[in-house]
């Protein structure tokens, strides 16, 4: 009796199992269906963007490539002449050097500076970050004139260093002037990228290694520095190339020594009217950011495995 009253449940139950497999599935369908749906509606989204890349970025690139090309015909004259003469090579070079000292201190400024606003509490750290992003609320050309102002011949900071005897020095109008400037103004674009990756950091995975007998030196060299790499790498490309493209801060704080491309594309357009010749500068430095940038990201790459790894181990076993 108990056999064919088991025997009869399991008749009774096996369609309600089978029934609630079926919705399952059915649901499932209908959420995948709906996810695709979904995407390929939100693919018309893109649309206004790339529109607005095309029209704003894609477009004035042509124009400018084929400024460069075409004088009214075909030629690579404007190429010639700027890599044939010294002083534009110089120039060029001049131009790359500075925006890699300027990112490699903003490097060694910001890395600190980010790594403490990450190690304080949600609420402080919201308060730290204040002052990073409060230069931005004044004019790029209001902060360059205020640095006039502090390191001139008769500033406040010769000023102050007379009060001790010391001075005056020659503070702006050479490339102290330039790099002290345009650190000021880029700092910030290295500390933020730095401070938002450090955030999505798991730092068990930084307390797992000092359980497993690592120093606190070690869990940060091998552990937590290798993981903030990403930061670093975009808060140097930032830097690295609005660096390239300043134009003002040289223009105020350095001499004509502390020449940038910028200055020379301004000096060819405003008042050699050569647009031409312009145009292939632009493009010469457009080739060379982003092959300096490549190279610069497969660096950070070989420095992040390097450093996970335990090719550091000197700095390691510190």
């Amino acid at each position: 009796m108990a056999y064919g009253f088991g025997r009869r449940m399991t008749q009774l139950t096996a369609p309600a199992a089978v029934g609630r497999a079926t919705l399952r599935a059915e649901r499932a369908s209908l959420s995948a269906q709906a996810r695709r749906q979904g995407i390929q509606n939100s693919r018309w989204l893109l649309v206004p963007a790339l529109g607005a890349v095309v029209l704003l970025f894609l477009v004035p690139l042509m124009r400018m490539l084929e400024l460069s090309l075409f004088d009214p015909a075909f030629t690579l004259a404007h190429y010639a002449e700027f890599l044939g003469t010294g002083t534009y090579v110089r120039v060029m070079l001049n131009t790359v050097m500075l925006a890699f000292n300027v990112s490699a201190i903003c490097i060694l400024l910001g890395y600190p500076v980010a790594y403490a606003i990450n190690s304080t509490s949600p609420r402080t750290r919201r308060l730290f970050l204040i002052p990073v992003m409060l230069p931005y609320l004044t004019s790029l050309m209001v902060r360059t004139y205020a640095w006039m102002v502090l390191l001139g011949t008769n500033g406040m900071v010769n000023g102050f260093l007379s009060l001790l005897g010391l001075g005056p020095y020659k503070l702006m109008n050479n490339s102290l002037g330039v790099y002290i400037g345009m650190v000021h103004v880029l700092l910030p674009l290295m500390i933020l990228p730095i401070c938002n990756t450090m955030q999505s950091i798991d730092m068990r995975l930084v307390h797992a290694a000092e359980g497993l007998g690592a120093t606190r030196w070690q869990a940060f060299v091998r552990v937590f520095a290798p993981l903030s790499l990403p930061g670093v790498a975009a808060g140097t490309g930032l830097v690295f190339i609005i660096a390239l493209g300043f134009f003002v801060t040289p223009a105020l704080l350095g001499a004509l020594e502390n020449m940038t491309v910028s200055m020379l594309i301004e000096n060819q357009v405003g008042v050699a009217l050569n647009w031409g010749f312009a145009a292939a500068i632009g493009m010469v430095l457009l080739v060379a950011t982003m092959a300096t940038l490549a190279l610069a990201m497969l660096a950070l790459k070989a420095v992040g495995r390097t450093m996970a790894s335990g090719g550091v181990r000197l700095l390691g076993s510190v």
